[in-house]
């Protein structure tokens, strides 16, 4: 006789639901209800695999990876539960008829229990989230103060060589007020942008213009880097200090406290970025002013001619920097003055008995303004400086810029030498005369014999020797004497002499050269 086999118990929808639903608790607790020990044990471990994983939130969460391989994991844990709780023998569930009806009245609680705990996975995932971004919010505060203290390390330094990290700041600043907009961080960017500024245009503050102006173009570009929504009133704020400081820096160099270059470059900046600005509409006014101070130095007789003749120079430099169109005028006016300076440069010098200056500067005069009507003068000067380089005495007075009225005296000068002899005179008069070579000329020798006779020079026909002839006022000369053709370093006295020259006579001066003494005059 066989045995009967045991009929399976009836299916209870109800309970499976029950069970599915308190798996998904992320607990198990379906698991439990059916004491299925071990996989429940499995669900906790999974769970606080993920515990460990996720905490505490970080800005980047949790991988992808694990979330999906998690949900899997519990959307098969409520399959099985289902499916277990289905048709497992619980005092919970009950019979067909009356007692499957009470059954599934004793079910009731358990499965509104199951929808409640569904709540801690939801809720537990609302809560990670909200410290995720918590912890978002506190990395971007993070970078929006690293930031900031990049800023101020480098207050009171030079734009150039705080650039870098000023950039770098900046860089933050824009990320943060775009990509993070609605951020605690990304609200505060305005403000500090507005930090940015003050800290960047500083130099400018402190009336440092020079120093200010590479921080202040930069700010004038920030709208060309950064959102303008982000340049709270800041759009254009360094348009009116960038121009001032143009023009300070500018002047400034021009009035010597820079180089002409430097002031070129500042005052053509301000001309061509904001030509229409009041400190742009300064610049020709305070140039002409800048050579109406210089020139009345120069005309005043300043007690340091030299000086104001250089100031001059780098002034025209600068001017011939600027727009031709409008300082033409300014720079053919300093050319003038400058020639008025070079002149009286090389008085001074004479006076200063700082001859071969003298010579040098007067000389270059000339050349260089051959028309000008103190070319003359300049010439005598040069001359007079040369013979008082060799004969001090000769430099006691600046030679005339005019020539003496009344009679002339004739001096003709003969040239009883080998070599071409150029002779040097000042006194009433300056001037200077070249003679040829003697050709048959030779060199003297002194006797040292006591009683010798005494040298006969230019004794021979009067043909013989190069001749020039002088006119000259009365007074007293001093005569310096330049034969081409030697290296012997002589003495003043051998090279020049004085002569004085009187109304009513008239003069013959013979120049030869001795050998091992020098020139004879």
């Amino acid at each position: 006789m066989s045995t009967p086999t045991p009929e399976p118990p009836p299916s209870n929808p109800a309970q499976a639901v029950l069970a599915g639903l308190l798996n998904l608790s992320c607990l198990g607790l379906g698991y439990v209800l059916l004491k299925q020990w071990v996989l429940a044990a499995v669900c906790w471990l999974a769970t606080a695999v993920l515990l460990l994983v996720a905490l505490p939130a970080d800005v980047d969460g949790v991988s992808s990876g694990v979330l999906v391989g998690y949900g899997v994991f519990l959307l098969v844990a409520e399959v099985d539960g289902a499916r277990r709780g289905l048709r497992a023998p619980l005092a919970l569930g009950g019979g067909g008829g009356a007692s499957a009806g009470a059954g599934a009245r004793r079910l009731a609680l358990p499965l509104v229990l199951g929808l409640v705990l569904l709540a801690v996975p939801v809720g537990g995932s609302v809560a990670y989230g909200a410290a995720r971004d918590e912890a978002m919010e506190q990395s971007l505060l993070a970078r929006l103060a690293g930031a900031d203290e990049q800023v101020t390390s480098v207050e009171g330094q030079s734009f150039a060589g705080a650039e870098a990290s000023y950039r770098k700041a900046l860089a933050v600043y824009q990320e943060l007020g775009t990509k993070h907009a609605g951020s605690r961080a990304g609200r505060l960017v305005p403000d500090r942008l507005t930090d940015y500024y003050a800290s960047v245009s500083a130099p400018y503050a402190g009336k440092k213009f020079c120093e200010a102006v590479p921080g202040l173009q930069h700010l004038r570009a920030l709208p060309e880097t950064v959102d303008r929504a982000l340049l709270d009133g800041l759009t254009g704020k360094a348009d009116e200090p960038l121009a001032h400081s143009w023009y300070e820096c500018g002047v400034g160099a021009l009035a010597g406290a820079g180089t002409e270059a430097a002031a070129g470059d500042h005052l053509n900046a301000l001309l061509s970025t904001f030509p229409d600005s009041s400190y742009a509409k300064k610049v020709e006014p305070t140039v002409r002013e800048g050579l109406r101070s210089r020139s009345a130095a120069i005309a005043a007789g300043s007690t340091d001619a030299c000086a104001a003749a250089l100031e001059l120079e780098r002034f025209r430099t600068t001017v011939d920097l600027l727009p031709k169109a409008t300082f033409a005028a300014v720079s053919r006016d300093a050319d003038k003055e400058i020639q008025k300076g070079d002149f009286a440069c090389g008085v001074e010098q004479y006076q200063d008995k700082e001859y071969s200056k003298a010579v040098q500067t007067m000389t270059e005069y000339a050349k260089e303004h051959p028309d000008s009507p103190q070319a003359g003068h300049a010439r005598s000067i040069a001359i007079a400086a040369e013979i008082a380089d060799e004969t001090p005495a000769a430099g006691k007075r600046l030679p005339s810029a005019t020539a003496p009225g009344g009679p002339r005296m004739v001096m003709v000068v003969s040239n009883d030498g080998p070599g071409e002899v150029e002779l040097l005179y000042t006194g009433p008069v300056t001037g200077r005369v070249t003679l040829k070579a003697c050709g048959s000329c030779t060199a003297y020798q002194p006797s040292l014999r006591l009683g010798a006779p005494k040298l006969k020079v230019c004794s021979g026909p009067s043909s013989k020797y190069p001749k020039a002839t002088l006119e000259l006022p009365a007074g007293d000369y001093h005569f310096l004497q330049k034969r081409s053709g030697t290296t012997s370093s002589l003495s003043a006295a051998d090279k020049s002499s004085t002569a004085k020259i009187e109304p009513g006579y008239s003069y013959t001066n013979c120049l030869y050269v001795t050998r091992g003494y020098g020139f004879g005059l």
